[in-house]
């Protein structure tokens, strides 16, 4: 199975031209302005901040982009390596005015921390705090912090903020963390390395509103002693989306929504790819108290987990109840997750959870058990769902026996023609599409699993 259509020998492809319709960049090899009104400007390892920042005249520092661009501007940065720490000073206009930073079009620029003193306690090599409609795009962030809370891009109380393309290397805490923001875009990033070893997760989302995750590859974390979830969306984050992903070989959870202590709800979890991690593959949690509701998880592929595919948590802090409500669990596939001791399919292990649906997923061979309702709260439904491997099944209208995948070995988990699991799902509250796009039904019923056939 493709992992991702731009990973190339497991590096992620800087396509730095990818959205320029969308932010208004205009013509890159042109010294005129951008399409969406404002200046262009350059900078490049060969250049002088002394210069006017021209094409023929570029700028040596992106700092001194920093301390220049106004709104609609746009600076192109060409392939060297910049040791610098990169702070954004002015915010654009509106989302048709943005200040765009981005890698000149088939170039890689490399902003590098080694040796780049950070803010005690909390900073980012990359960061944009207290600003509006700013574009950062297709640049490598490397090699960065001393402490546990220095990340590579840093985004916090600020709108309109769109990472894209960029890919993140060796950082102590988070790759990407965004804070307290609204109207974000993180798109086709690559984190790698993150959380080596210090607080917070690979990508992190807290108290964000309107936003979307998407298209990020995720893998190979650092130890996981203190943090190191692949992306987590926590903290009082509402009405976002988090889809297209690949998450593997991660110390902690591959993808988790936890409410912490804020109200976290209206997320969509859906057409993600999870394997390898060294504890659940998604989970779902309120560990401090806050009401985690609305939350819809559908069209995943979990496998190859050390614990289980998917758990509704209890863990957390000492407080009277870890509320969550109004779950949807729909059109997975949960396969070979676990291991001789722990580890089954889908778990559902905490009483406060109310109104939980675990409808049309497919759980195979996942080794400890197929599903496990410990405890729950009122309003469980499970139902239309494919059991193949140790455990009873649960619910109504299940079926049992081989879902014919075609070869989950290898990672693929679409259906051979003879499934069972096919024409089999419930319609009720089915997605519209699958895993890869496919409008559901293509056939007489809907489908259970992650793949239309």
């Amino acid at each position: 199975m493709k992992e991702r259509e731009n990973i190339i020998g497991g590096s992620l492809l800087l396509m730095a031209t990818v959205m320029i319709v969308s932010i208004g960049c205009g013509d890159s090899d042109s010294s005129t302005s951008p399409s969406q009104g404002g200046a262009a400007y350059y900078v490049s390892p060969t250049g002088d901040d002394g210069n006017p920042g021209t094409s023929g005249s570029p700028w040596a520092s992106i700092g001194q982009a920093c301390n220049t661009l106004a709104a609609g501007d746009t600076v192109y940065v060409r392939s060297g390596t910049y040791s610098e720490r990169v702070v954004p000073g002015t915010s654009g206009s509106s989302s048709s005015n943005r200040i765009v930073y981005l890698a000149y079009p088939g170039d890689a620029p490399v902003i590098d921390g080694t040796g780049v003193s950070l803010p005690s306690g909390w900073g980012g090599l990359v960061e944009i705090s207290n600003l509006s409609h700013i574009v950062f795009a297709g640049f490598i962030v490397q090699n960065v912090g001393s402490e546990d809370n220095h990340s590579g891009i840093l985004v916090e109380s600020s709108t309109d903020v769109s990472i894209l393309n960029c890919a993140t290397y060796n950082t102590v805490s988070s790759g990407i963390g965004v804070w307290n923001c609204s109207n974000l875009i993180l798109n086709n990033n690559e984190v790698e390395l993150a959380c080596n070893d210090g607080e917070q997760e690979c990508i992190t989302v807290a108290g964000t509103s309107n936003f979307t995750v998407s298209n990020n590859y995720v893998h190979n974390s650092g130890p996981g002693t203190i943090g190191g979830e692949g992306i987590d969306i926590k903290d009082g984050c509402s009405t976002g989306d988090v889809y297209g992903n690949v998450v593997h070989d991660i110390n902690r959870i591959g993808i988790y929504v936890d409410s912490w202590d804020k109200p976290t709800h209206h997320i969509n979890v859906h057409s993600n790819l999870v394997y390898n991690t060294t504890d659940d593959g998604f989970a779902l949690a309120s560990e401090s108290g806050g009401l985690l509701s609305d939350i819809s998880v559908y069209n995943n592929i979990s496998y190859g987990n050390t614990n289980s595919g998917i758990t509704v948590a209890s863990w957390g802090e000492q407080v009277p109840s870890h509320p969550i409500q109004d779950i949807s669990i729909m059109n997975n596939t949960f396969y070979g997750n676990g291991t001789s001791s722990w580890g089954v399919g889908i778990c559902v292990e905490n009483p406060d959870a109310d109104n939980v649906i675990v409808r049309n997923n497919i759980l195979s061979e996942n080794v400890f058990g197929q599903i496990l309702i410990e405890e729950a709260g009122s309003g469980l439904a499970v139902d239309n769902n494919l059991f193949f491997g140790i455990g009873d099944p649960y619910g109504s209208s299940y079926l049992t026996g081989d879902p014919e995948l075609e070869d989950p070995s290898n990672g693929d988990f679409h259906l051979q023609t003879s499934s069972p699991a096919i024409d089999a799902g419930s319609s009720t509250g089915a997605p519209s599409d699958d895993f890869e796009g496919t409008s559901r039904p293509q056939g007489s019923g809907y489908d259970m699993g992650a793949y239309e056939q």
